[in-house]
């Protein structure tokens, strides 16, 4: 009769910690997910910041430190003509740059047609879904007044999309 009882013991006592185990194991799995969510959305910051300081966005002088996250949007409207070339390249499923100030009374895409006069750059596809995240940047551009050439910069956020690697 005891080395029954004994027996019944041990099965509670496993099954007992076999239920924490798996009590605990889920709560760390459920904390896991949050850290996931964080990093990728952590990752879509730094790849806006990435693609802000490239040279195929970037400003004459960002390598030099003198204009960090500085986007010469002639260079970004020349950009979009090639966008089959450049696809994956960024690891991006879209990059679109939004001019915030001045602010425009519509929101209008730009093209090779409306360009300055716009305030939406769409480079690379539609929005799908997945991590988004954005920067804020300054939009410069070549421009002349009285025959002298000048920089025009306004305040701009890049943002940036990308899928989720399953």
């Amino acid at each position: 009769m005891k080395i029954q009882q004994t027996a019944f013991l041990l099965i509670a006592v496993t099954l007992f910690f076999v239920l924490v185990g798996i009590f605990v194991l889920g709560f760390r799995l459920s904390g896991l997910r949050g850290d996931v969510s964080a990093l990728e959305e952590k990752n879509a910051l730094l790849l806006a910041t990435r693609i802000a300081n490239s040279p195929e966005f970037s400003c004459g002088n960002s390598y030099d430190g003198e204009r960090l996250n500085c986007v010469d949007s002639d260079k970004v409207i020349s950009l979009k003509d090639f966008e089959e070339t450049y696809q994956g390249f960024w690891g991006a499923s879209s990059i679109e740059i939004r001019k915030l100030y001045p602010i425009l009374s519509v929101d209008t895409e730009c093209n090779s047609g409306n360009y300055p006069n716009c305030n939406i750059i769409n480079i690379r596809g539609e929005e799908q879904g997945g991590f988004s995240d954005g920067n804020f940047v300054t939009l410069c551009r070549k421009a002349s007044k009285d025959g002298d050439s000048y920089d025009k910069c306004e305040l701009a956020k890049l943002l940036v999309t990308y899928q989720k690697v399953e």
